[in-house]
């Protein structure tokens, strides 16, 4: 028992002195090394105990190099009237876009097609619309350059899907085509410094690359010229009001020149209460064109549309169109049409749409018309213009 307390009383006094000449080595400054290894321990500590606590994860970088990238499909059904196959179903059109800002200075936007011949049936790729839009020019200006679809009223500067219908107006494919003027050149636009109305002042310039009815492409040096002059208005809290003029020119395939003057006018009602559920929209667009084709003769020419979009509730749409056309080459040539679509959108990446459509021509008899047509969205996608 004597050995007993010997030793224990030993060990103690051991242990003491051992601490005491550790103190004396430690510095007076080593409160922050001492919390962090406590901490250290701790976490060791936890880990042991805790066989599903996971390590810290590191966070990704917010930059990012990689542009937005969206796919939107165009799946249609549709039957006419008239000719022996009056049924058919295809994949209209698939719309690749890849769109991201370049620096400061510029921004990037890039739209690939892939999209159906309707007499072949076969599919084919194009670059529909590829430019360079800038960000810092002063005075309010702004220069594109590239591939895009001409500020012409309010139908062509938008992509098809966008549309409330699906065919597009009698008046707009006579002067335009099928595919509208898209073509490649540069592009000014200058936002007119006007506190109470916003006007945007546009002028164009493209090479005539684009298949139209109206215009060629020559082996000269003569271009299509473009100005666009948009006034819009707000009338309310509930109700805007845009004004716009368009006049272009360019050479034809009779060598000399066609002229083609435009104008549109668009109202819109959105309740501030109620906008989710009800809203309205009227556009109109008129077209006027002169065709210098032979000496001393040339042909006046005119059509228009006219649309009135009602909101039935918050994902239906009902939209009634008329059109009047005069064929750019022969005014002789009357066309009037009557459509009527329905929309369901389901949400903003998917919407289904059904219209029915008849047109009366004074060289032929009536014929009728119907689409089914299935928009779907995956990726990203851009707002579409107001």
């Amino acid at each position: 028992m004597k050995w007993k307390n010997f030793f224990c009383n030993f060990f103690f006094l051991s242990l003491l002195l051992v601490s005491k000449i550790a103190l004396s080595q430690v510095p007076t400054d080593s409160t922050a090394a001492d919390s962090a290894l406590l901490k250290q321990v701790e976490l060791q500590m936890q880990g042991t105990n805790n066989e599903t606590t996971q390590p810290p994860q590191q966070t990704r970088s917010s930059l990012s190099f990689n542009p937005d990238i969206g796919v939107i499909g165009d799946f249609q059904g549709s039957y006419i009237s008239k000719g022996k196959r009056n049924f058919d179903a295809y994949l209209n059109e698939t719309e690749v876009s890849l769109q991201a800002t370049v620096d400061p200075y510029a921004r990037a936007d890039f739209f690939v097609s892939f999209g159906r011949d309707p007499v072949t049936g076969k599919y084919g790729v194009e670059v529909e619309e590829g430019y360079l839009t800038t960000l810092s020019l002063p005075a309010q200006l702004q220069l594109k350059a590239g591939k895009f679809r001409e500020a012409v009223g309010r139908i062509n500067p938008t992509h098809p899907h966008a549309l409330p219908f699906i065919d597009l107006p009698n008046a707009y494919v006579n002067y335009f085509g099928e595919e509208g003027l898209n073509d490649e050149g540069v592009s000014l636009s200058w936002l007119v410094p006007d506190k109470k109305v916003y006007q945007e002042l546009v002028f164009q310039a493209t090479s005539g690359h684009s298949e139209s009815p109206t215009f060629f492409r020559g082996d000269n040096n003569r271009f299509i010229y473009l100005g666009h002059l948009k006034n819009f208005f707000t009338i309310s809290d509930n109700a805007t009001l845009e004004l716009g003029l368009t006049g272009l020119t360019g050479p034809n395939d009779s060598s000399r020149t066609t002229s083609i003057a435009t104008g549109d006018l668009t109202y819109k009602w959105k309740p501030v209460k109620m906008n989710t559920y009800r809203s309205i929209t009227w556009q109109s667009e008129f077209y006027y064109g002169h065709a210098n084709l032979l000496d001393n003769f040339s042909v006046n020419s005119m059509g228009l549309y006219s649309f009135l979009q009602y909101q039935l509730s918050k994902r239906w749409f009902l939209t009634g169109r008329y059109d009047y056309a005069q064929k750019p080459y022969n005014k002789n040539i009357v066309e009037q049409a009557y459509s009527l679509t329905g929309g369901w959108y389901a949400t903003e990446f998917s919407k289904i749409e059904f219209e029915g459509k008849t047109t009366d021509e004074n060289i032929d008899k009536r014929f009728y018309q119907a689409w089914l047509r299935w928009i779907f969205v995956i990726g990203a996608h851009g707002a579409h213009q107001y």
